[in-house]
Formats: C-alpha cells, sequence, structure tokens
C-alpha cells in the first residue's frame, strides 16, 4: 500500500500547471492542478468529478463506438456526441428509400428507435495503479526481450481485471513512454440505438471546406440511447430490454455563456506524442505526412467523383469518405504548423540541454548517440511502409483481397486441418458479403491503378516486389504511361474471383491454393505484402522496439533532470479531463475571432443546392421567422451555433461533453482550428482551439427542426 501511495505522488510531480494544456487523468489531479481549476472558475469538489464509491462526473462520459466519446444526458440512458461519431449507425440504418443520412431521423417515442448493430459504449468503473507490477517484472530487461515481457504481463493484468460474464473489460495504458502503467476497467453495453440524428446538410455543414477551420457553423451531434436487461445489466439487443438507469447524468444548460467563462473537457483522447524527439519530427514532416497525404488526396478525389453524381454511391461510401478526408486535412495542416513554428528546432534546443545534463550519467549519456542511428536505419524504407498501407491496400479490393492471406497459408500447410480452412472459407465469404455490398467498383478501379502507378513512380526500384511490374509491363504496355496500369486495373477487376460468384462458390468447395495466389486482385496484394513482410516488416519492428526503448529512457531523464516539475502524460485513449476558458482569438495581425457564432453566419454561407453549403427548407423557414423558442442568446440576439475554448484535445474526444464550472452541459466538442494542428507533437498555448456546438443549437435542432419533444422534456435544463 505504502509503494501505490509513492506511485501516485510521483505521478501526481509529473503534471504540468499550464491551464489549458495538459489531458489530465481525473483520478490523479492533484492539489495543485485542482487548485488552478478552482482558480479557473470550477465549482465542483475532486470527488464529483471522480469516484469509485459515489456517482460522479466521470459515471456520465463513454467511450462511444471504437473511437469516440460520449456523454449520459438524461436518466433513461440518453447519449449525446457527435455526428460523425453515429456517423456509420446512421448510413447503416439508412436506404435510398430512407436515407436518415440526408433527411435526419427522430424517434418520437422509443419504440421508433432503430438499433445499431455493431455498436457499443463502455462505462469506466475505476482506475488502478500497477507500475510497481510491471516495473518488478520487467527489471533488468531492455530491448526486445523487454517488449515481450511486457506484452505478457500486461496481458496477464488484463485477465485478472476482467469479467467476461459481466462484460468487465479491462485494459492497462502505459504512460510516460513506459514509466508508468495504469489499468482502467470499463464495462461494456451492446444494445445502442438510434434515437436521433439532424440531416447531414446540418450534421456536416461545411463538410470538408470548413473542417478544422473556425468559424464553425456545423450541427455535428447525433442521439444514442443505451439498454440493458430488466436487471440494469448489460445485455445484446432483445426487444424486452429497458433504457439504463445510469449512475450520473449530466444537467444540460441552456443559460449560455461569455468570453473566459470556464470550461472542461471530459472524454478520451485518442493519442499524442509531445515527447518526440527532432528525429521524428523530421521524418513525419518530410515523408510520413507528405505521403500519407498525396495518397489520400487521390484516393478522395476518386471517390467524390462518384459520390457527387448518384445520392446511393454517396451513402455507400458516405463514412468511408469522411473517415479518410478528416485526417487527410489534419496530416497537411499538421506538416504546416510544424515547420512554420520551427518545432524541429525547439526540439533540436531542448535535446542539448538533456545531452549537457546526461553527461557523465549511466543509461542516459549515450541516448543521442545511438537515436540518430536507428532513425537512419529505418528512414530509407520509411515512405515505403505508408505507400503500402495507405497506398496499395488503400483500394477496398487490395485490402480485401489481403485478408485472405490466412486461408491460403492454412490451405498450404502440410496436413492442413480442414476444420481450420473450413472456418477461413466461412469467415472469408461472410467479409466478402459485406466488402461488396461496401464496393463501389468505379472509384475503387481508379484507386488500384493511380495508387500501384504512385508506387512504382515513387519508391525506390530495390524496394518493389520482384517481378511484378515487370509483369504488367510485358501484358500491358509501358510503365510510364498512366493508361498502362489503367488497362491493368480493368484485367484486375474483370478477372478475380472476389466480383465473380460462380468462381468464389467453386473455389470454396474446393479450395486450391494455386486458384488463389493466380487470381489478379490476390495476387496483386500478395505481392506487395509478403515484399514488405520478409524484407521490411523486421527492420520496422526492430525502429519501434529501439525507438521505444530509448524513447522510455529519455524521458526517464528528463523527468530526474527538472525534479518538481509538472508534467502530464500523452493521450492513450484512456479517459481524460482538460480545463481552460471559453475564449476568442487572434490568429494574425489585424483578425480578431469572436468565440461564438450564430444563425446569421450559418445563412450567410448558405448555399441552396450546392454538395457542401445547403440547408433544409423548414431549417431556412425558421431562422427566417427567427423562431428559436427557450435557445436564443438574448445578448447576441440569435440562436449560437459554435463557439470556442482553449482546451486541450485531440482525436478520440469527438463527442466530449463541454461542461461548465456548476457542471452543466453547455456544448460538444467536434474539432480544432487549423491555426494549431501541430497538437499532437506540439502544444500550441496561443493558438490552440477547441471548436464546440452550442447545446442549445443542438436542442433546437431537436425540438423545432425535428420535433422531438420527447427528447427535450428528458433532460434536467438548467435556465437562468
Amino acid at each position: 500500500m505504502k509503494k501505490f501511495f509513492v506511485t501516485l505522488t510521483l505521478c501526481i510531480v509529473f503534471f504540468s500547471s499550464r491551464a489549458d494544456e495538459g489531458m489530465w487523468l481525473p483520478l490523479l489531479l492533484g492539489k495543485q492542478v485542482y487548485a488552478d481549476m478552482v482558480k479557473r472558475g470550477l465549482k465542483l469538489t475532486a470527488e464529483q468529478l471522480y469516484s469509485i464509491n459515489k456517482a460522479s462526473i466521470k459515471d456520465a462520459i463513454v467511450i462511444f463506438g471504437g473511437g469516440c466519446t460520449g456523454e449520459i444526458v438524461s436518466n433513461e440512458g440518453l447519449i449525446f456526441t457527435n455526428h460523425h461519431c453515429g456517423y456509420a449507425a446512421i448510413t447503416d440504418a439508412s436506404s435510398v428509400e430512407h436515407n436518415y443520412l440526408k433527411d435526419g431521423f427522430w424517434a418520437y417515442n422509443k419504440s421508433q428507435e432503430i438499433p445499431a448493430k455493431g455498436l457499443s459504449v463502455q462505462f469506466l468503473l475505476r482506475i488502478e495503479d500497477v507500475t510497481h507490477r510491471i516495473d518488478s517484472a520487467l527489471n533488468g530487461l531492455s530491448g526486445t526481450e523487454r517488449a515481450q515481457k511486457q506484452s505478457e504481463v500486461i496481458a496477464d493484468i488484463n485477465t485478472l481485471y476482467s469479467d467476461p460474464a459481466k462484460n468487465i473489460e479491462a485494459r492497462v495504458s502505459p504512460l510516460f513512454k513506459n514509466n508508468q502503467f495504469l489499468v482502467f476497467v470499463y464495462q461494456r453495453y451492446t444494445d445502442i440505438r438510434l434515437v436521433g440524428a439532424p440531416p447531414e446538410s446540418v450534421g456536416k455543414f461545411g463538410g470538408d471546406t470548413d473542417n478544422w477551420e473556425w468559424p464553425r457553423h456545423t450541427g455535428d451531434f447525433s442521439v444514442f440511447r443505451v439498454y440493458a436487461s430488466a436487471e440494469g445489466k448489460p445485455a445484446d439487443y432483445n426487444a424486452s430490454n429497458i433504457p439504463l438507469k445510469p449512475k450520473y447524468f449530466l444537467p444540460v444548460s441552456i443559460k449560455g455563456f461569455k468570453d473566459g467563462d470556464y470550461a472542461m473537457i471530459f472524454g478520451y483522447p485518442g493519442s499524442t506524442n509531445r515527447y518526440e524527439t527532432s528525429y521524428g519530427i523530421k521524418l513525419a514532416t518530410e515523408i510520413n505526412n507528405p505521403s500519407l497525404v498525396g495518397l489520400r488526396d487521390v484516393r478522395l478525389k476518386a471517390m467524390f467523383r462518384e459520390m457527387k453524381n448518384d445520392p446511393a454511391v454517396k451513402l455507400q461510401l458516405a463514412s468511408s469518405y469522411a473517415s479518410i478526408a478528416n485526417y487527410w486535412k489534419f496530416y497537411d495542416g499538421e506538416t504546416k504548423q510544424l515547420l512554420k513554428y520551427h518545432i524541429y528546432e525547439q526540439k533540436q534546443q531542448d535535446e542539448q540541454k538533456f545531452m549537457q545534463w546526461a553527461k557523465g550519467k549511466p543509461g542516459f549519456d549515450n541516448i543521442f548517440s545511438e537515436w540518430p542511428k536507428v532513425y537512419d536505419a529505418w528512414r530509407p524504407y520509411a515512405k515505403q511502409r505508408v505507400y503500402l498501407f495507405e497506398g496499395i491496400l488503400g483500394s477496398p479490393l487490395a485490402k480485401f483481397a489481403s485478408t485472405l492471406m490466412k486461408l491460403e497459408n492454412d490451405i498450404v500447410k502440410q496436413g492442413a486441418d480442414a476444420l481450420v480452412v473450413k472456418n477461413d472459407i466461412e469467415a472469408a465469404t461472410a467479409a466478402r458479403i459485406k466488402f461488396l455490398a461496401d464496393e463501389n467498383k468505379i472509384s475503387d478501379q481508379q484507386i488500384l491503378a493511380a495508387t500501384c502507378e504512385m508506387f512504382y513512380n515513387d519508391i525506390d526500384k530495390n524496394q518493389h516486389p520482384i517481378g511484378f511490374y515487370e509483369g504488367i509491363k510485358s501484358a500491358f504496355g509501358d510503365l510510364k504511361d498512366p493508361e498502362t496500369f489503367k488497362k491493368w486495373s480493368i484485367a484486375v477487376f474483370s478477372n478475380t474471383l472476389i466480383f465473380d460468384d460462380a468462381k468464389w462458390l467453386a473455389f470454396t468447395k474446393n479450395p486450391d491454393a494455386v486458384v488463389l495466389q493466380n487470381d489478379p486482385a490476390y495476387s496483386y496484394a500478395g505481392a506487395f505484402i509478403k515484399n514488405y513482410i520478409s524484407k521490411y516488416e523486421p527492420l520496422y519492428r526492430q525502429f519501434v522496439v529501439k525507438n521505444d526503448e530509448l524513447g522510455r529512457l529519455y524521458l526517464k531523464g528528463i523527468i530526474q533532470m527538472n525534479p518538481g516539475k509538472k508534467m502530464y502524460p500523452d493521450a492513450t485513449f484512456t479517459m481524460r479531463v482538460s480545463y481552460g476558458n471559453i475564449k476568442s482569438y487572434s490568429p494574425r495581425d489585424a483578425v480578431l475571432y469572436e468565440y461564438y457564432t450564430t444563425m446569421k453566419g450559418v445563412m450567410e454561407k448558405y448555399i441552396p443546392g450546392d454538395y457542401e453549403f445547403d440547408l433544409p427548407a423548414k431549417l431556412v423557414d425558421l431562422v427566417k421567422k427567427k423562431d428559436f423558442g427557450q435557445y436564443i442568446d438574448k445578448k447576441a440576439n440569435d440562436l449560437v451555433v459554435c463557439f470556442i475554448t482553449n482546451n486541450d484535445i485531440t482525436g478520440g474526444n469527438s463527442g466530449s461533453p463541454v461542461i461548465d464550472g456548476t457542471g452543466n452541459l453547455i456544448g460538444l466538442a467536434f474539432d480544432g482550428n487549423y491555426e494549431a494542428l501541430s497538437h499532437k507533437l506540439a502544444f500550441d498555448k496561443n493558438l490552440n482551439r477547441t471548436i464546440c456546438v452550442d447545446v442549445r443549437y443542438v436542442l433546437w435542432c431537436i425540438d423545432k427542426l425535428g420535433g422531438a419533444g420527447n427528447l427535450i422534456k428528458e433532460l434536467k435544463l438548467v435556465k437562468q
């Protein structure tokens, strides 16, 4: 028990005191950080934020799906999250005849709510520190041996803290680059139902043009409900299930706010790497990011050409397109901001200071003599890896074909187990059905040709799969001619058994590795993956192990170098709280951005019939009548749509509640601003802003636009 207390004390010391920077573990806020929160405007006790013995705000915050945050807002399990977080569930529930993505959806009673198959939410039960246990097992180990042992010990702890019978799952999260370990224990609920969503023209207003930009006018929200068994336990979908009675739900404030008011965000930020080295910054800005952006740009253009001309194709590709587009723009912006603010040079200065301190200190003095060698060894192959995963496997056909490699391996094994092969066939057939439902051949055929050509032109010829491009040349023509790759792609699509039901049936009845190996789609994906696995994956693994080991020692040294300095851990998709203020900002000379936007701005951007800036006719009519009801902002004499804070968030925080000083929901976080897209690697305390949809706009859309007053009645509204 004494050792546990010491670990907590150390963790508290690590945190940073800068109010608007940092994603804090609510369990370990510490007196100084909590006092700073109070100074900024918090009126709640620390136990009201996080407690395992009493209901607290943490009990209203859920992991929504696989990568977003949601919040419980009623005593009947109602969930608010972002529209883009519910996007897949909304599209899955839609058809051309009932296009809820285009037209919106509202359940006016619980019987109309639509089961969201495959969707789940997770509630955090508790957090425990297991650092001592893991460190004891790793004592004296380094490199690959340490990494393997760490994985084994973490797996054992996860099993120990989990209880599958109760849907309880435990996941150890390494913090401070494997210098600290906490286990997070969750309970998963799997009966989730779609309750409401605005039309996409509201939920995604501004599209890719406005993405990562302020001013913003997007109603980025959707509404779901979590159900449980009659006993209140997690249960799969059943018509007899009842709405969950949560331990805690957030009151919803329609009082409004002003510039400088306290703002707190709870949620699950995905990942940051604020302690990255100059070598990592250089690799990102020169190779990884530009490669990813270029490859995604090609994929997006091919998809968009088909989506804009056919509502059915738009519905088919909407979720995939949105996912690809989001981080296409992010990584482009990240690179520009890292270069603009000279983050590489700043990191070098920090490293010089460390090297001066580390002289003569065993374990630390050789870190920066080893690290350049690690990056030099991997750098020649880094681009090839991005081109494989973002280019070659950016084609949905190639990606699906690559999943058949296990089947091929199991078929060719000596003494192949017939049951294993049978199970592989069944799994592949089920996956093929889903693939075909999502596949748009016209755009994918273009993607296949373009990305294969890009790999040929941009990647060192010595790293190409042996004989592959020579085969294309002999059959289809000059490799310098784009038409060659287009003809090859047509042939792949025309001859693969993946699209041919008769060929697929014949193959599954008599699984033959040669048939699979000769299939043009499979042979294409297989050539590149086998080339990577046999030659370059071992190099990548060596790079990761060595980089992680040096990173752990570097951060350990930084902590020793700065005794008493408060530092925060990187985001790891674990519950965090950030705090700051609603705040306007000036991104450049003579420009001042207000802290909120209104319906006036929505109407200024409105372009009837436009792909990104159209609006529902009913919304336009309501705005013309100024029918804003109780949701109007009296100061603006308008409906506030979005606002900004200086909170520290990242991907995974999408859908996170923005909470005022007394614990009321005032908005949903959904984006960041372009001027600070370096935030995964470097936080900008002056320009960083979190973009949020005002909860009053959310409620207005539910009530006035959607007519779902039944949902408003569920909420605990906080008024003047």
